[in-house]
């Protein structure tokens, strides 16, 4: 009898896959170069129910190594780091002061499980790998040592590469690493950021035998890869407390505003104004006895002042406005938003009010893309719809562009939020579209990466001349 009405829904799987299953996944979607036959119900099996799929970010991470001709039975060729560059990397990332909290947190209490302990540094080189012995003589066998580089162009999908891709605590179990010979490991891993810039400085991550893994390991690890970010905001708050103390009696000899701010722009000590929490730092830092246009203070001019600097205003930004772009200083100025770098988002502006750049956190750095591929203004609903997939969620997207609004100024109109037509702006992406802010789950994100792909969208740019605007914004999901 043929069925009518509404079809009832394929039941939703409850138990996770096996090692098996998953070994069949990885050969099937490998097989097939677009791996369509885990969509599409196949000819010999029409809409088989339990035929399972990669979860999004291994297919990601699949698609994208097929794309790079990485060989799954053999991976690519890498070398180690020297002990002097291995040694300068670990003081560098600041992660050798977290490492006392991480064993306590992550090896002691888990000795009756057999794990690996790995720390690696935003590059994905392991700085650190402890753990039980045999079990590292068996991580030596596929190259997971200190010094290696543990990066999907290497390794293939691993659970430290795709915990820094993603910047949130991730698993990838048995047949999801790309490699076969890493089908019988399972890894762990959350990212570490920076509490002081926000800026990506490396991943935690515990390995084990796949059969052997506890599913509460992944909230171990997110957890431990908190405390470690705790630990380095105290090592920061102190720092910040000794610089504020070498500031004091600077600051009264002072005639004038003045503040003193860390390396990262955090305020130290301030005089005559009322002090920011934050000064945005340009990615190259600033250089000494020159103007340089601080956004929120206009012209001020900078002196080195031992691990910060001494920041004092040309004018008061409260007189008359000048740290805030106006409306006339946004004619013709230039906005450029660099996506280049994956890990390292980054605004540049020049124009009448001066010249500053910056890197951006990622959510601003999606915000800016939506804004710089629908030039004609989205509502709040809209960029709500395009970044979370539930147009509800407008009171976050208005708080995020009241910061953004803070440096932005006269740059960033709204009813509907655009950038000003006056601007001239240019969006710098990376080879590869789906390297096009690869953390971003936001399906106008995604929706622009397979546009680009195709050759079916562009990013702007003063080169281009942008073809005629369809109705709507395909960008946005209009």
């Amino acid at each position: 009898m043929r069925q009518t009405g509404r079809q009832s829904r394929r039941p939703e799987r409850r138990t996770p896959p096996t090692a098996a299953e998953l070994a069949k996944v990885h050969d099937r979607t490998l097989a097939d170069a677009a791996a369509r036959e885990l969509t599409v119900a196949s000819p010999e099996e029409p809409g088989a129910p339990g035929l399972l799929e990669p979860r999004p970010e291994i297919g990601d991470s699949w698609a994208r190594l097929r794309r790079l001709g990485l060989d799954p039975d053999t991976g690519a060729t890498t070398t180690l780091l020297g002990p002097a560059e291995l040694e300068r990397r670990r003081r560098s990332s600041g992660l050798d002061s977290i490492m006392p909290v991480l064993r306590q947190t992550l090896i002691e209490p888990t000795d009756a499980v057999p794990l690996i302990l790995a720390v690696a540094d935003a590059d994905g080189h392991v700085l650190w790998q402890e753990g039980e012995r045999g079990l590292r003589r068996s991580a030596d066998r596929i190259g997971f040592i200190t010094g290696a580089r543990w990066t999907e162009e290497t390794v293939g999908t691993n659970g430290i590469a795709v915990a820094l891709r993603a910047r949130r605590p991730m698993h990838v179990h048995s047949a999801e690493h790309y490699l076969r010979s890493h089908h019988s490991w399972t890894c762990v891993a959350a990212p570490v950021h920076d509490p002081g810039t926000g800026q990506l400085v490396g991943a935690v991550n515990l390995s084990g035998p796949a059969h052997s893994i506890r599913p509460y390991l992944l909230q171990l690890t997110a957890t431990a890869a908190r405390l470690a970010e705790t630990e380095l905001r105290a090592h920061r708050l102190e720092a910040l407390h000794q610089l504020r103390t070498l500031a004091a009696p600077l600051l009264a000899r002072v005639g004038g505003p003045a503040l003193v701010v860390d390396a990262a722009g955090w305020t130290a000590a301030a005089a005559g104004l009322p002090p920011p929490n934050r000064l945005r730092v340009p990615s190259e830092g600033w250089s000494p006895a020159a103007v340089h246009w601080v956004p929120g203070l206009g012209e001020c001019v900078l002196e080195p002042l031992a691990d910060g600097w001494l920041v004092r205003p040309v004018r008061p930004p409260d007189e008359d406005g000048s740290g805030t772009v106006t409306a006339e200083q946004a004619e013709g100025a230039r906005l450029r938003l660099d996506l280049r770098r994956p890990d390292r988002p980054e605004l540049s502006v020049s124009g009448a009010a001066g010249s500053w750049s910056h890197p951006l956190s990622p959510r601003h750095a999606e915000l800016l893309l939506l804004l710089a591929t629908a030039r004609e203004g989205s509502t709040a609903a809209q960029l709500a719809g395009a970044l979370f997939g539930d147009a509800g969620r407008t009171v976050t997207v208005r708080a995020e562009l009241s910061r953004l609004r803070r440096y932005l100024g006269g740059l960033l109109a709204h009813r509907p939020y655009r950038i000003a037509e006056s601007v001239l702006v240019t969006v710098d992406g990376p080879e590869d579209p789906y390297d096009l802010l690869p953390a971003s789950s936001a399906p106008a994100v995604r929706r622009l990466r397979a546009a680009l792909a195709t050759g079916t969208a562009r990013l702007p740019g003063p080169a281009s001349v942008p073809p005629p605007r369809p109705p709507g914004d395909a960008a946005l999901g209009r």
